[in-house]
């Protein structure tokens, strides 16, 4: 199995964007899991703009292979049993 997808939504200005992106960041180290940003604006300027109409009032969103996991902060003790179930499953 791959490394798990975890994909932080956010919105250019958003220090609370800032702050998660620091902290999955520093998760991803000890995790093992490959970690994206997406500016919702951004993507919604380039034509996809179902992010932005999906979350656009929650952000940032945390997606993990996905799907929705948390908003507006991450949901740290879930995130790591939820990466542990997927490694058991390997």
């Amino acid at each position: 199995m791959s490394a798990a997808q975890v994909s932080l939504l956010v919105r250019s200005g958003c220090q609370i964007c800032h702050r998660l992106g620091e902290q999955l960041a520093v998760l991803a180290a000890e995790l093992d899991f490959e970690l994206s940003t997406v500016d919702v604006d951004e993507a919604a300027a380039a034509g996809d703009k179902t992010l932005r109409a999906e979350y656009g009032d929650r952000l940032p969103v945390v997606l993990l292979d996905g799907v929705e996991h948390s908003y507006w902060e991450v949901d740290e003790p879930r995130l790591r049993r939820d990466l542990a179930a997927r490694g058991d499953a390997r």
